[in-house]
């Protein structure tokens, strides 16, 4: 019998999974499908570009994934039974169960509302493609003049805000954020931050918690208000909740706790990637929700599942970070160099060389997926059928 891998979310972290095994196992000796409910791969690192109008270009995965031997299962996941390994999905034939000796779980994250009153009801989101498809719809229909406010001063407000800024430049756009902008950054990188935002007209309300949302305004926690024809909140991410209702070790926030080699530390035979998974990197500090992160773990959890089954040698590459890169319109950007524990050092790179950098990193993460080993030549192993059940497989990899 094959051993069954079966790869929940076709994100980054899931479709480059999915794509690194079945090009590191023999296909005669292990079947490999991807679970997911889009026949398309989402760029999600560019869905403030597409909710600001801009058209993205297609990626179906029957191209991307053409003659790896990995299956796409176009489903929605609705359960996920550790203890029987088995998956429950439903798709264009109804509900039905996907049995699995290998799970990698990699249903991501979705936008996080804090549980402040209203967001839910009245804001909108771009933390994946049907949120930013319903603010784009939103914005189009809104006329010259009216306020916008994004809240929430992290990566993806800051660039959501600035694209529409460049885009718009008919709205009166403000940016809320908790503390100081860009309080995180390096001075050169906070400096030229302010200089775009504020070039680009976004007025920016520092050290403002927003404690409530409505069809036309936002409250802030001092009781000013500010006026919203439109609230986008992005003040971080909340992962997908079937983690929490299974027998899996978990996070209070809902991550699946792994070890170096992103395996479950209380099931053996799942592995979880991305957003899903609460790994430790340098200093034992938690990775951040991000594609830095989705990518290389994709990458060790893969790599780990193809030495334990064929008997090979365990990865043991450290993940750390070499910078954040953002996206300040289509004209400017900036990249923040920082240590391998995500700490801002003096060094960024700003304006039009950040812009490209940032695009060729957007292609690049992009690129990885449709070319899991980065183009290098890879040889399908073999099963060693006791490896498949046991830790036997121990060492490091160059």
């Amino acid at each position: 019998m094959q051993h069954r891998i079966v790869v929940l979310g076709a994100g980054y972290a899931g479709a480059i999974a999915a794509g690194r095994l079945a090009k590191r196992l023999r296909r005669e000796d292990v079947a490999v499908t991807l679970v997911n409910a889009e026949p398309d791969f989402v760029e999600r690192v560019r869905m403030h570009q597409l909710a600001t109008g801009q058209d993205l270009r297609p990626r179906p995965f029957r191209e991307m994934l053409g003659g790896t031997g990995v299956e796409l299962k176009l489903a929605q996941v609705t359960g996920v039974d550790v203890e029987r390994r088995s998956v429950a999905v439903t798709g264009a034939n109804g509900a039905e169960e996907l049995a699995y000796d290998t799970l990698v779980y990699a249903l991501g994250s979705g936008w996080n509302a804090q549980g402040v009153p209203g967001t839910a009801e009245h804001a909108h989101e771009i933390a994946g493609r049907p949120g930013a498809l319903r603010l784009r719809e939103r914005l189009a229909r809104l006329d010259a003049g009216h306020p916008v406010v994004v809240v929430g001063g992290g990566l993806t407000g800051l660039e959501f805000a600035t694209e529409l800024a460049e885009a718009r430049p008919d709205l009166d756009i403000a940016l809320a954020v908790r503390g100081g902008l860009g309080d995180w950054l390096s001075p050169k990188g906070r400096r030229h931050l302010r200089k775009v935002v504020d070039g680009l007209g976004i007025t920016v309300h520092e050290h403002t918690a927003v404690t409530e949302v409505a069809a036309d305004r936002v409250t802030t926690a001092d009781g000013t208000s500010l006026p919203a024809a439109v609230t986008v909140w992005t003040t971080g991410f909340a992962v997908h909740p079937i983690s929490a209702a299974t027998a899996l070790e978990v996070t209070d926030a809902g991550q699946i706790v792994v070890d170096a080699t992103m395996r479950s530390v209380s099931h053996p035979d799942v592995y979880a990637v991305g957003d899903a998974a609460m790994a430790a990197g340098p200093g034992d500090k938690p990775l951040r929700m991000s594609c830095a992160s989705g990518t290389p773990m994709a990458w060790q959890a893969a790599d780990a599942i193809a030495a334990r089954l064929t008997g090979g040698k365990l990865p043991n590459v450290p993940l750390r970070y070499f910078n954040q890169c953002i996206s300040l319109g289509r004209r400017e950007g900036l990249i923040q160099y920082v240590t391998a524990d995500d700490r801002a050092v003096r060094a960024a790179l700003t304006g039009r060389s950040a812009a490209v950098y940032k695009e060729l990193v957007c292609k690049g993460a992009a690129w990885a997926v449709a070319n899991p080993t980065l183009g290098m030549p890879t040889r399908r192993r073999g099963l060693v059928r006791d490896a498949a059940r046991t830790d036997a497989a121990v060492g490091t990899t160059v």
